[in-house]
């Protein structure tokens, strides 16, 4: 287990991504794989209030749903649930009105009395910053909401944020969720992890596995799938791309770890990294996930899938 930043979230370092959760995995599978993850030991489930308003005939806040339903039939203990304000069609933007109304129907869908991490998923260019931080401080306040943290903001606005959260003494964040894998470090190395270090948030990255590429599953430019994200993945199976992916077998292959694990488990060792998120749309992928999460990488080999995905940065 680990602890997320400065709070008190005690978690397994990896993140069970929800995006899937009324998309590419229905009812049954969705609580085939929470199952599962739970029964191997993990605890931490990220979701937002959008997903997965893009599917035809959804509207917003099924992955809360079903998460749930399963927090309802289950009642799992020790489970710490993150979700996300902005992306909702009902609730666009962080101005304190739409945060409040936001949390409350999440909270409603999820069934809980209080969100452990709840996110600004994306800034809010057209909402004061000030509003939106004495906003979240307020929810921590009146106990709907445990802890707060950031996700896609810049490392100069994660720095406001926290300036004016000091100032006015409402709650610090947490954490931070940025894009972050092997094929997508460049920025997030330079500019954010100096900012969750400096004041002691933690990384809690997505797309870790590059929309499926670092799974291993499309090894050629043309690669097809079954997976809606398969056109993008393909599209970074470049010589370089392909070369990491090998890499990642190597270094694998000496744990009995397939390239997935492996992957995750670079990307867990890395700086201020908590809990890599990664999603599973067939409860058969569970297991590689969990396994990511106790597998220990030598110094060498993380060195050498670093260099490994220098050329590979997308």
């Amino acid at each position: 287990m680990t602890r997320l930043g400065r709070s008190d979230l005690d978690i397994l370092p990896l993140s069970l991504g929800g995006n899937v959760f009324g998309w590419t995995a229905d009812h049954d599978t969705s609580f085939a794989v929470l199952d599962a993850f739970h029964a191997g030991g993990g605890n931490f489930i990220d979701t937002a209030d959008g997903y997965s308003a893009w599917v035809p005939g959804n509207s917003g806040g099924e992955s809360e749903t079903l998460i749930g339903e399963w927090l309802a039939s289950r009642k799992p203990s020790n489970v710490v649930v993150a979700t996300k304000v902005s992306t909702h069609p009902d609730f666009r933007g962080l101005s304190a009105a739409n945060v409040r109304a936001a949390a409350e129907a999440s909270l409603q869908r999820l069934g809980v009395d209080t969100i452990d991490l709840y996110y600004a998923h994306f800034d809010d260019a057209e909402t004061p910053l000030e509003e939106t931080v004495a906003a979240f401080g307020d929810l921590v306040s009146d106990g709907l909401v445990r802890h707060v943290a950031v996700s896609n903001y810049t490392a100069e606005r994660i720095r406001e944020w926290v300036s004016l959260a000091e100032a006015s003494g409402v709650a610090l964040p947490v954490a931070i969720q940025p894009h972050y894998n092997l094929v997508h470090r460049t920025d997030v190395e330079r500019d954010i992890v100096p900012v969750a270090e400096q004041y002691g948030m933690s990384l809690v990255p997505y797309f870790a596995l590059a929309s499926g590429f670092l799974t291993g599953k499309y090894r050629t430019a043309d690669a097809t799938g079954d997976s809606p994200r398969a056109e993008g993945a393909a599209k970074l199976a470049t010589p370089a791309g392909l070369a990491l992916i090998d890499a990642l077998e190597e270094v694998g292959h000496a744990h009995g770890a397939s390239i997935a694990t492996t992957a995750l488990a670079w990307l867990r060792a890395q700086p201020a990294v908590a809990a890599p998120i990664a999603s599973a749309s067939k409860v058969e992928q569970v297991a590689d996930l969990l396994a990511s999460a106790r597998l220990e990488l030598s110094a060498d080999e993380l060195a050498h899938l670093s260099r490994a995905s220098d050329a590979a940065q997308d």
